[in-house]
């Protein structure tokens, strides 16, 4: 089978979700609007995920994992994932399984006309504090990236792979895909999607990376963006063989 679209799932010591993850994967494959394949980046799990995530792989055609040496974070996962995947479209969801495989569906509708389109998390299942400093961090982002975007931390996004390709590695990456798929003049569309409470597992995120740490990061996607360079081929000569 020639896939269409990759689903890329980070994971970090995430070993009490895996099976939720093996069902919920599946159970998305048998309606997915296109060719579907998962690949997971085990980004230096210290409990039981990677064997579990090597069982689920093995009993799955569909599925393949990377393991990581250690423990880079979730940018880095989510970047090596990007430099991996070989189909034309590329999603990303978290592992906590607080958004739904199934609504890439809503996703992929509009992706023919847009270059990425990401979710926006209704009715949040989280705790008040969680949902502050959330806000907080997109506030912060939206001032410096002017981006337009009403949650960039929603988990759950589909983006045309060959601009997902040319996203430059930087921390914080992960709260900045749309502007940066807006660098590149791309277009972006935001779609209301389900959000769940997390049920295993415990958040890898706390007040710094969720409020202070995106302010950083701020700096950092400024820096980016006066030196990114973009550009777009319209003619190009190729030699034949004699």
């Amino acid at each position: 089978m020639t896939h269409e679209f990759t689903i890329i799932v980070p994971i970090y010591n995430e070993e009490d979700n895996i099976a939720r993850l093996d069902k919920e994967l599946n159970n998305y494959l048998n309606v997915a609007l296109k060719k579907t394949t998962v690949l997971f980046i085990n980004d230096g799990s210290t409990d039981n995920s990677q064997a579990l995530l090597e069982q689920i792989c093995a009993n799955n055609t569909h599925f393949s994992f990377v393991q990581f040496d250690k423990n880079y974070g979730l940018t880095a996962a989510i970047k090596a994932g990007f430099d991996l995947v070989t189909t034309e479209l590329v999603g990303y969801i978290d592992a906590d399984l607080q958004t739904s495989p199934l609504d890439f569906n809503l996703l992929l509708d509009y992706i023919p006309e847009y270059d990425l389109v990401t979710g926006i998390r209704t009715n949040r299942k989280d705790s008040g504090f969680k949902k502050l400093s959330s806000s907080l961090a997109n506030k912060i982002r939206r001032f410096f990236s002017n981006d337009g975007v009403e949650d960039t931390g929603c988990p759950l996004k589909v983006i045309k792979t060959a601009y997902a390709k040319k996203i430059p590695l930087f921390n914080g990456l992960h709260r900045f895909l749309p502007a940066m798929i807006l660098l590149q003049n791309g277009k972006v569309k935001q779609i209301p999607v389900q959000h769940f409470p997390r049920i295993a597992g415990k958040t890898k995120f706390g007040f710094w990376n969720r409020s202070l740490g995106p302010l950083a990061d701020c700096f950092a996607y400024l820096w980016m963006k006066h030196k990114y360079i973009s550009y777009n081929v319209t003619k190009k000569a190729t030699k034949h063989k004699s």
